[in-house]
């Protein structure tokens, strides 16, 4: 009997074969056995049956080669999508050599971004304070530029008589340090007349011996003089009988404006803006406050014809308005150097030497001196300087109205243009410094920041401002200005307004921006 497993012999295998061919063989019954695994392609005898992940794939091979395949193309996308990213471009598909490789170096940046600074110092409750109601405020790192705080920064808000800063350094730019305003006396059309004209000296004095409140300022007596001996020696036999007064330089109507209160005329803060007047038109010419007239330029062609009288011993002579229409000069006076204006309209914010400068600026400029002519001269002028203005209301030079609006971020950063300028330093130089001059003298006494801060105050009904430059404990140099508003703002709005000053002193370049 043949043994059913020997093996067959090679002509044994082919007759099985043929027969093979000849007729299909019967389908087996399905085996109740686990099925084994794929072929060995090699034709080896089949494996063992596996168990695990090994068993799932002999189990169900064609849906986990597809699977395999899907999961392939999705790691290919992420891949490509990962590479673009971290190149900062867009990747090709590039098979599966594409996939996520954790080992592959990555090229590192050329520069890193600079660490940014976290300040601790904060202001916050002290510019919140009830007494400061809404305050536009903003400091600025003087040497970097770096606005280290800003609350409101960017919008325009009045700026009371902070605006003063704009007006002197308008004033220094247009005109110069060294220039002078003038007073003359021309010779009339008719025999034994003489016309006066003004050109903005608001402190030309009627005092004949003493100073006023501006030292140094031209006197109507001097100007006199000069005119009674120049005539005398052309007229000897025909004496001075009238005085014709010439105040045109600017419109002598558009004198105050709507805005403005005229308690402070009255209460002797203001004078109207008029090219013809003496000793800032006060009652009492060494008095700082004092009541103004409604007539500057009667007071001032009054006092002038006096002067006349007296120098020539002549009765005064008759006044009337014109205009000059010779050109020969018999006196003329001049004002102290604008320098020097700037210094005593800073140092003790007078109102009437920036009015009266403020025209002048706009006059020179080729403007026609009217106080609306003053929103294109003094933002003009403060521009010709590197200041940036976006958006500022000007409506006079003095700050006293409502109207004027700055934003003090434009303020902080052109009181850098004024700290930095050497044609400026008029201007810096006149600001008040805390504790001890101008109007902070009574301010700061008490303060680490004495000494350490050179500011303009402002005060009108509804602001309390102040900018200027603080010379920060640590060192550091910061520019500010902060402006709070509200109708009927309490006095006490100066003291906080002065502590919140002295806290930035005290944080410095660790102050915090909330």
């Amino acid at each position: 009997m043949t043994d059913p497993d020997a093996p067959l012999t090679r002509r044994a295998a082919k007759e099985q074969a043929a027969r093979g061919a000849a007729k299909p063989a019967k389908r087996a019954k399905p085996s109740k056995q686990p099925p084994t695994a794929w072929a060995d392609p090699a034709g080896e005898a089949p494996a063992a049956p596996r168990s695990g992940f090994a068993g799932i794939v002999a189990k169900h091979p064609r849906t986990l080669l597809g699977s395999a395949l899907g999961l392939a193309f999705v790691l290919l996308g992420a891949g490509s999508v990962v590479a673009g990213v971290s190149t900062g471009g867009s990747a090709s598909i590039a098979g599966p050599t594409a996939i996520i490789d954790e080992t592959v170096a990555r090229t590192a940046p050329e520069t890193l971004p600079e660490a940014t600074r976290l300040r601790t110092c904060t202001i916050k409750s002290i510019a919140s304070d009830e007494r400061l109601k809404t305050l536009h405020a903003s400091i600025v790192n003087d040497e970097t530029g770096e606005v280290l705080y800003e609350r409101g920064g960017e919008k325009p808000a009045r700026t009371a008589s902070v605006l003063k800063i704009f007006t002197g350094a308008a004033a220094i730019s247009v005109l110069g340090p060294e220039y002078q305003l003038t007073t003359t006396v021309y010779e009339g059309s008719a025999a034994g007349s003489v016309v006066l004209v003004g050109r903005g000296d608001s402190t030309l004095s009627r005092l004949t011996s003493g100073e006023s409140v501006y030292k140094g300022a031209a006197k109507l007596s001097d100007l006199a003089a000069q005119v009674v001996t120049a005539y005398s020696a052309k007229y000897p036999e025909v004496p001075i009988t009238q005085l014709i007064v010439d105040a045109s330089y600017w419109n002598p109507k558009d004198n105050w404006d709507k805005s403005w209160a005229r308690s402070d005329q009255t209460n002797g803060y203001q004078a109207e803006v008029t090219a013809l007047q003496v000793d800032g038109d006060r009652a009492d010419p060494t008095a700082q406050t004092s009541p103004r007239s409604d007539d500057p330029v009667g007071r001032a062609s009054k006092a002038f014809a006096q002067a006349i009288a007296t120098a020539a011993g002549t009765p005064a002579p008759a006044i009337s308005s014109g205009t000059a229409a010779s050109t020969i000069t018999l006196g003329e006076v001049k004002s102290q150097p604008v320098s020097a204006l700037v210094r005593m309209m800073l140092d003790k914010s007078d109102g009437a030497i920036a009015e009266s400068l403020a025209r002048v600026v706009s006059i020179e400029m080729g403007l026609d001196g009217s106080s609306s002519s003053l929103q294109q001269a003094i933002p003009s002028a403060i521009m010709a300087l590197g200041a940036e203005l976006p958006d500022v209301k000007i409506v006079d030079g003095s700050g006293l109205s409502k109207y004027n609006a700055v934003a003090p971020t434009d303020m902080a950063n052109f009181l850098r243009i004024v700290r930095d300028s050497d044609d400026l330093k008029y201007v810096y130089d006149a600001l008040s410094i805390a504790g001890e001059t101008g109007g902070l003298k009574e301010r700061f006494t008490n303060s680490p920041a004495k000494g350490k801060v050179k500011a303009k105050v402002g005060r009108i009904s509804s602001a309390v401002t102040l900018a200027g430059v603080i010379k920060a404990k640590d060192g550091t140099v910061l520019t500010f200005a902060f402006f709070s508003i509200r109708e009927g703002l309490p006095d006490t709005a100066k003291a906080a307004m002065d502590e919140l000053t002295t806290a930035v002193y005290e944080c410095g370049d660790n102050l915090a921006n909330n």
